[in-house]
């Protein structure tokens, strides 16, 4: 166990997270990031990843390629507002509409878009983005960005903090408190030992929310 004094000196790290709004498990870890910036002395940015994009060439399932349009929906929406009001509306926004996903089960599309928006206070017009793909490239840039640092066999979510960058965790549910600052504890040790690549273990639950 890594006791007061043995923890890592996080102070005035900066965190970097990218995100896809559509995936529940970005969604838990961007929750437990924000328990953990708390109890650590940390500064997260919020950064897009692109879903759609990352397996725009592979051999999928219509059905699950029909899906990933929602991907570049929702990141269109949040790059636009990027745009209109600078990064600082990611994470309100990124809440937002992630939480009208994956906890009020909405359909994704221009009224949840505009919901989100509004309790941002943020332009509502912003939700017709959706189908715009002139953000396209922000958003690829970006996703990029944190696919650079980790390799392309990964999905989100992505961490990358003091040089050491990693894929996930994948995590259910969240942890709170403490807990939540010993797992980051943990998390980081083990990401920034240079020949650490993996470890997995069968998921048994979905995403919990609660």
């Amino acid at each position: 166990m890594i006791g007061d004094s043995e923890r890592l000196d996080m102070s005035k790290s900066n965190v970097q997270f990218w995100f896809d709004p559509i995936c529940p498990w970005a969604f838990m870890t961007s929750r437990w990031l924000l328990e953990v910036e708390k109890i650590r002395d940390i500064s997260i940015t919020w950064n897009l990843f692109s879903l759609a994009h990352l397996n725009k060439d592979k051999d999928l399932a219509p059905e699950y390629k029909a899906r990933l349009i929602r991907s570049w929906q929702a990141t269109r929406v949040i790059a636009a507002a990027q745009e209109k009001n600078g990064k600082e509306i990611s994470l309100p926004l990124y809440t937002a509409i992630s939480s009208r996903i994956h906890l009020k089960k909405m359909e994704v599309g221009k009224e949840l878009f505009t919901q989100a928006l509004k309790e941002v206070g943020a332009d509502e017009n912003l939700a017709s983005a959706e189908s715009d793909s002139k953000f396209d490239n922000a958003i690829i840039a970006s996703h990029e960005a944190g696919i650079a640092l980790v390799g392309s066999d990964v999905g989100t979510p992505i961490i990358a903090v003091e040089g050491t960058a990693f894929f996930g965790p994948v995590i259910s549910p969240a942890p709170k408190g403490e807990e939540a600052g010993k797992l980051w504890d943990g998390v980081l040790l083990a990401a920034s030992y240079p020949g650490f690549f993996e470890i997995k273990r069968s998921r048994n639950v979905g995403p919990i929310f609660d």
